[in-house]
């Protein structure tokens, strides 16, 4: 059980820009609500109150430079978002649990208790009433001490490179440190605006069509009532060379794969075991059709490049050709991963990008048709996005710097998400791990339908 001993509303230490702030279309395309997650520390400082008094110092005048984040997000009559940077602050709580930290086992979103450990957000409260960012501090019980960081980010404001950048830099000012010019926010989100007039796009931008359903299926509500879990799946170095080693021998196991192209990448090769394990445990037709979808930063793909620590989501949404279940659980390892690089280089293509701008632009007043919507618990509805079963959506954090994140506290020793995804999901991360490549180890954060989860577990490691 966890006790609220204090909530603070933190406004900007100095006066800040008032007014609206221009949000892309990129940043229309996310729910509206706040996305989970945590950071644990394994201090053992005593004084939580401290802790907190410098992190909510540090906190107003972060937000001199991250002044965004202490407005608020209003509708416009066309259905667009808008951000009212008026200071109405960001919210910091202070909280104690009775438990310690061993009680919360791995604090994975499955176990017991990881929700008190959020800040709590009404979402019957009109929208132009809720904070953008929230913080909470929790210290556990007991000789070992410890504390928890939850957060929670609207999606709107930034992608996660966005939230993680912002929350090192918190984090620096915590402890201590400056800031260098180098690290301050690049606000202005004019460099993604859409071509003017608006130009028809160029390529045929099925990552934002419907994806396939199960053969005899019309809508996937049926996909959508099923529960999901979690499951945290670490990988060492050798099972990632073992991956990258199978993605390069042929069909017949006599030689490598295509060795004119380079060799796959982490991600290319664990985001193809995902697949072809997900294919085999949901034990659909063989020719189910099935795509990977998932997001792409943008930032250095742009031409120019978007600027230095632009701050807002620049991600390029992307899917790969469709397949049909038989070719990725027979075919070897490679074409798995050959599609997942197709996807990725469409969207490498600075042409693709800007045509897949005017696409969203073109959606104007009609927001509804693409963004993804906030649906309260036990919603379900055929129109809205839907990524499971017979598919899967994939994200990488690899480059993230979650462990950057030191207080004061030293570095987190867990990072990841606070809730499960209501669809099949998976985020490949790095985690802290001394025996690990550099210090880490790759693992995988899985969201996946409770009656299959079992099978993807065998297959995930069997076929390693």
């Amino acid at each position: 059980m966890v006790t609220i001993l204090g909530t603070h509303t933190v406004i900007p230490k100095e006066e800040t820009p008032k007014g609206l702030l221009w949000l892309s279309d990129n940043d229309q395309l996310w729910r509206w609500s706040h996305t989970p997650s945590i950071y644990v520390y394994k201090s053992k400082q005593n004084n939580n109150t401290v802790l907190v008094e410098r992190m909510r110092d540090s906190l107003s005048e972060i937000l001199v430079h991250y002044y965004p984040l202490a407005g608020r997000l209003n509708w416009t009559a066309g259905g667009r978002l808008e951000l009212d940077c008026n200071a109405n602050g960001a919210l910091l709580l202070e909280a104690e649990s009775k438990k310690s930290m061993a009680e919360y086992g791995d604090f994975t979103p499955n176990q017991p208790g990881i929700k008190e450990l959020i800040p709590a957000v009404d979402y019957s409260r009109q929208m132009n009433e809720l904070p953008l960012f929230l913080a909470q501090v929790t210290k556990f019980h007991g000789g070992d001490g410890g504390f928890a960081v939850g957060i929670l980010w609207s999606h709107p404001l930034g992608d996660g490179l966005a939230a993680i950048r912002f929350i090192n830099s918190w984090a620096k000012l915590t402890r201590g440190a400056k800031l260098d010019p180098s690290e301050l926010p690049f606000l202005d989100r004019s460099a993604l605006k859409s071509t003017e007039p608006l130009t028809s796009p160029r390529f045929d931008h099925r990552e934002f069509k419907p994806l396939p359903l199960i053969l005899g299926r019309t809508d996937n509500i049926e996909e959508q009532k099923k529960k999901t879990t979690f499951a945290l799946l670490k990988l060492t170095s050798e099972h990632v060379q073992k991956l990258k080693k199978n993605a390069i021998v042929t069909e017949n196991g006599n030689g490598p794969h295509n060795q004119s192209q380079r060799p796959y990448s982490r991600f290319e090769v664990i985001s193809a075991h995902i697949w072809r394990c997900a294919c085999k445990a949901r034990n659909l037709e063989e020719n189910q059709p099935t795509v990977v979808k998932f997001n792409v930063d943008i930032r250095n793909r742009m031409n120019p490049p978007l600027p230095q620590n632009y701050f807002g989501n620049a991600l390029g949404p992307t899917v790969t050709p469709t397949c049909y279940l038989k070719e990725i659980t027979s075919q070897p390892i490679s074409y798995a991963a050959q599609k997942i690089r197709e996807a990725v280089k469409k969207v490498s293509n600075h042409e693709f990008v800007k045509s897949q701008m005017d696409y969203v632009a073109g959606f104007e007043n009609r927001w509804d048709l693409i963004r993804t919507p906030y649906l309260e618990k036990g919603e379900y509805r055929a129109d809205v996005p839907f990524f499971g079963n017979p598919n899967i959506i994939l994200g990488s954090w690899m480059s993230m710097p979650f462990y950057e994140a030191d207080f004061g506290l030293g570095k987190p020793f867990y990072f990841g998400p606070a809730g499960v995804c209501p669809y099949d999901r998976a985020v490949i991360a790095l985690m802290p791990d001394e025996d690990g490549d550099n210090g880490y180890a790759v693992v995988v954060y899985m969201h996946f339908q409770v009656e299959h989860m079992k099978d993807f577990i065998k297959y995930f490691w069997e076929d390693i």
